[in-house]
């Protein structure tokens, strides 16, 4: 029997494109005779029924903004059986045949444990900035990330020299360094400290006190939160080295604004090929990019740790330093 009605939702940390993507499921989705249902606040919103139909219009105005319209909150009644069971429940009431999750890693792990529970067809739509679904090489988010946190950079870098100063730059990643090594290596800094790989302090303070002997008057390094604390890393610098060194934070400046040409791009084609994978009864799969290709990934892979190229990323950094 063909699918009649899907659930659009966006899950975990929001990412730049989400509201293209949504747009995308909304408009093809009807393009194919589907009926559309956008859940606000994620899977908190499938357990307590924050749900409408969406027409042509409800999506209209939409493809520039960052953020997502539907919200997104975390939820952690969903990890239970009884909010499974609710959420279900809500899907079979509002006779929603399939749903599509625009998300990541943590989403997609979610989505997968309620499949197998209820086997409700689900596809993802790889959003997030951390870019760490394995098996897909770039999710949509990434780019804009990556840019305003370089523009952030680029900025500092121009105090840095001005003032003479080190700058520890924090930037987001609890378990991943791939926005702090891809800043650092465009941004060209001179260090950069990652969950992903370890690091030797003192080996930095004496590079530092080494460069400013030579007459390096600037230092940036960049840190991914999940590594260390800024303000902390910069206190023992200065500590050890007895030079002038500040802590910036970028923080959430980095999930937001206009998502760039490339994260809007990608997100339609997401979209485009999750709404195609429903229709033709394909489930349990995340859709991203892979040697410039859409590349479809089974749930049980992409929610696994993934491989990437640290040492070869750090050490390009090191010889540009």
């Amino acid at each position: 029997m063909a699918i009649k009605r899907i659930g659009v939702l966006t899950t975990g940390g929001d990412s730049p494109g989400m509201n293209a993507a949504i747009r995308t499921v909304v408009r093809y989705g009807i393009y194919n005779k589907l009926e559309v249902w956008g859940v606000f606040r994620g899977w908190w919103g499938l357990i307590n029924e924050e749900l409408k139909p969406f027409d042509h219009r409800s999506v209209s105005g939409i493809i520039n903004q960052g953020g997502t319209i539907l919200k997104t909150a975390r939820c952690p009644e969903f990890k239970t059986e009884e909010g499974m069971k609710r959420a279900y429940e809500t899907l079979k009431k509002y006779n929603i045949e399939g749903i599509i999750i625009i998300g990541g890693n943590g989403s997609f792990t979610a989505g997968y444990e309620f499949y197998k529970k209820y086997k409700i067809p689900c596809i993802g739509v790889s959003a997030t900035i951390d870019n760490d679904v394995n098996g897909i090489e770039m999710t949509f988010g990434v780019d804009t990330a990556l840019n305003t946190a370089l523009d952030a950079l680029d900025k500092i870098r121009d105090t840095a020299t001005s003032m003479e100063r080190i700058f520890v730059v924090e930037v987001m990643g609890r378990e991943s360094g791939f926005i702090a090594l891809n800043v650092a290596l465009a941004g060209g800094c001179e260090e950069v400290i990652i969950p992903e790989r370890q690091y030797n302090l003192e080996t930095i303070c004496h590079d530092i006190v080494e460069g400013n002997l030579r007459g390096k008057i600037s230092w940036i390094i960049v840190l991914a939160e999940g590594a260390g604390s800024a303000e902390d890393i910069a206190q023992r610098i200065r500590e050890m080295t007895d030079l002038e060194t500040r802590a910036i934070t970028l923080g959430h400046i980095q999930r937001g604004g206009r998502p760039t040409a490339l994260s809007r791009r990608l997100a339609i084609l997401f979209a485009k090929e999750a709404v195609d994978c429903l229709i033709h009864g394909e489930s349990v799969k995340a859709i991203g990019l892979k040697k410039g290709e859409i590349t479809k990934v089974d749930f049980e892979m992409a929610i696994q740790k993934k491989i990437w190229d640290v040492e070869g990323l750090y050490k390009m950094v090191k010889i540009l330093t």
